[in-house]
């Protein structure tokens, strides 16, 4: 399947999109600029290293949030959290080369990820722990051109 076929795919079909009512944790990645958000629930396996049984994600966002969110959950499901961490910083070391619009949606779906991650390391301490919450460090407002760039 080309690159462009699978984001369609998840465009038009979103995996592992909605609320678990029985997860036990659930962490959110916020863009401050516009109020997009979205919310990473995870089923957990207790091993040595935490396993991710199940996943789902909600989003109030645009569609690259929706394809992010399908793409990053469906690489989370059935792996250990070691693993899911560095598909984070993976993901987020792959948007350094992208515009900070086009990176923003991508950014919140993974940093999603990694609260919901911390959220359940501190829960195994502290049961009644609230959810962490990250916030985005781009913005994704398209910049407007300048006078200059201008055609008349």
């Amino acid at each position: 399947m080309t690159a462009d076929a699978l984001v369609m795919e998840h465009m038009m079909n979103p995996k592992n999109y909605g609320k678990m009512e029985d997860s036990e944790s659930v962490g959110m990645g916020k863009n401050p600029q516009n109020g997009e958000k979205v919310a990473i629930y995870l089923k957990v396996r207790e091993e040595e290293d935490p396993f991710i049984e199940d996943i789902s994600f909600q989003a109030i966002g645009c569609t690259t949030t929706i394809v992010a969110g399908s793409l990053i959950t469906t690489e989370a499901k059935g792996i250990h959290f070691s693993r899911a961490e560095e598909l984070v910083s993976a993901t987020l070391g792959l948007l350094e080369n992208q515009t900070p619009e086009d990176a923003a949606c991508t950014e919140m779906v993974a940093l999603a990820l990694k609260a919901s991650l911390d959220t359940y390391a501190q829960r195994q301490k502290d049961a009644d722990f609230p959810m962490i919450s990250y916030h985005i460090n781009t913005d994704c407002t398209p910049k407007e051109e300048s006078e200059d760039e201008k055609t008349v």
